[in-house]
């Protein structure tokens, strides 16, 4: 298996990147603002660093930071100084950047957020922005202007929520990418397939070329026809690029990827789940045609190594065995259908009376729905409380686990519904916490020694209220 990303790096000066981090954190207040000029004023008083290097850009509703991370992988893989931007985080705010998948280390964080959030403000006292950037416009300037201060060679940047309106798509990126469109977010995306695909499509623009992966067709044909009006040339999982003889691994799978004028056997990839070669074809597809776009040759073994030492953690990642335990942070009615078909095909003689699940989420989600795509799991659940403010709390989720599940226990504490869940599962069974990215990144800290970090999720979705937000300056 290969080596997690370092997180765990120490700051020369603890209370100071602590200090900044809860001023970023208090910034969730302010909302998601939908808009680009912000952004656009904020990057522009920087000298528009996000031109400064070509990129790749990776939107979709699951799947993309997978794709995003895979591409990266094999980008740095041959030579290219490579930045990464995704997010959101897991264990540490750091892993929202990355430069040849090392995160970005806590002094780097101090530096760069003081000296973009003073120009923030220099040029809100100018009247050249119209207000304070929110955290996610902030964060997209520091991790843009980083990458242009470090002289990557490329950046791959995964969408925040969206595309067309998101803090992102200011890029003049050489290869789009939609992974996937389901319906999620629908309260800023819209109601239906076809207006969330409009959204997710708006990240394409002339002179690039695009890749998409296996949409639905209501969504297809949006993100086709938006790629034909615009002349970008566009390739499809299953048609241009198709992933052939797939087989399981130990720890992980192997597979081959056929793209036009190219086919790469024996890949592996350190990644459980169905969906992961169709995300490690799009990658490869999206860097084959970044390539050709930079004129830069790519090499078959070195795309095998990107891949191979990919670490991506939280996605179907085994973390204990016998019994096995997992984690995962789906929190669609999709990605749980995706996540138990891939456990059933791992364990096809599994007895669900053998199996245990933890789940906790937020407010918003379709709860029911995907309870009842992971009912077949699993006999026993641990329903457990998420930290954040819009948690569920665990006496809803104990009643709607109640009817899909034969037993049903509340615990205090995600470690101890792991501790429950585990004693529930049998030797040959499997243990399976899912539900949201705060939950497993809660776990990982802990078990990281990453809780001298706040939990510095993304913004919610409330709008802007006005007034302006506290600065970002450390205490020291």
């Amino acid at each position: 298996m290969p080596k997690r990303a370092r997180t765990a790096e120490v700051a020369s000066d603890p209370d100071r990147y602590r200090a900044l981090l809860a001023g970023l954190y208090a910034r969730r207040r302010f909302g998601l603002v939908p808009g680009l000029d912000a952004v656009r004023a904020l990057l522009a008083g920087l000298e528009d660093p996000q031109l400064r290097y070509p990129s790749i850009h990776v939107t979709g509703s699951k799947g993309k930071g997978s794709v995003a991370a895979m591409a990266q992988a094999i980008l740095s893989a041959h030579g290219l100084r490579t930045g990464l931007y995704t997010s959101p985080h897991l264990e540490s705010y750091r892993e929202r950047m990355r430069l040849d998948g090392r995160p970005i280390s806590p002094d780097a964080v101090v530096e760069a957020v003081e000296r973009v959030d003073r120009r923030a403000r220099e040029l809100v006292e100018q009247g050249r922005l119209g207000r304070p950037p929110t955290f996610f416009e902030l964060t997209t300037a520091v991790a843009f202007d980083w990458f242009a201060r470090e002289r990557v060679d490329a950046a791959v940047v995964e969408v925040g929520i969206g595309g067309r309106l998101d803090a992102t798509n200011v890029l003049a990126s050489r290869v789009g990418v939609v992974t996937t469109i389901e319906l999620e977010h629908t309260e800023i995306l819209g109601p239906t397939l076809a207006a969330i695909a409009t959204e997710k499509s708006g990240i394409l623009h002339p002179g690039m070329t695009a890749v998409r992966g296996d949409l639905p067709a209501e969504a297809a044909a949006v993100v086709d026809g938006t790629a034909a009006r615009l002349g970008v040339g566009l390739w499809r999982l299953g048609s241009e690029v198709r992933v052939l003889d797939r087989e399981l691994a130990e720890d992980g799978q192997r597979f081959t990827v056929h793209v036009p004028g190219r086919t790469i056997e024996a890949l592996e990839i350190p990644l459980q789940g169905r969906f992961q070669p169709g995300n490690a074809a799009l990658a490869i597809a999206a860097v084959t045609r970044f390539a050709e776009a930079i004129d830069r040759p790519l090499d078959d073994r070195k795309i095998r190594s990107g891949l191979a030492h990919l670490a991506w953690p939280g996605r179907l990642e085994r973390v204990a065995r016998r019994p096995d335990l997992y984690y995962d942070v789906a929190h669609t009615i999709e990605s749980a259908r995706a996540i138990t078909q891939s456990l059933g095909e791992m364990y096809p003689m599994s007895d669900p009376a053998e199996n245990a699940l933890v789940f906790g989420c937020l407010k918003g989600k379709p709860v029911a729905a995907i309870l009842d795509a992971l009912a077949p799991l699993a006999q026993t659940i641990v329903v457990v409380p998420v930290r954040s403010e819009r948690a569920i709390p665990v006496a809803d989720l104990r009643a709607l686990g109640g009817g899909r599940f034969a037993r049903v226990v509340a615990a205090r504490s995600a470690a101890e519904g792991v501790r429950l869940a585990r004693a529930a599962t049998g030797r040959d069974g499997f243990t399976l916490v899912v539900g949201s990215d705060y939950l497993v990144g809660e776990l990982l800290r802990d078990a990281h020694g990453g809780n001298d970090e706040p939990d510095l999720s993304d913004p919610g979705t409330g709008p802007f209220p006005g007034e302006p937000p506290p600065p970002v300056r450390g205490a020291g």
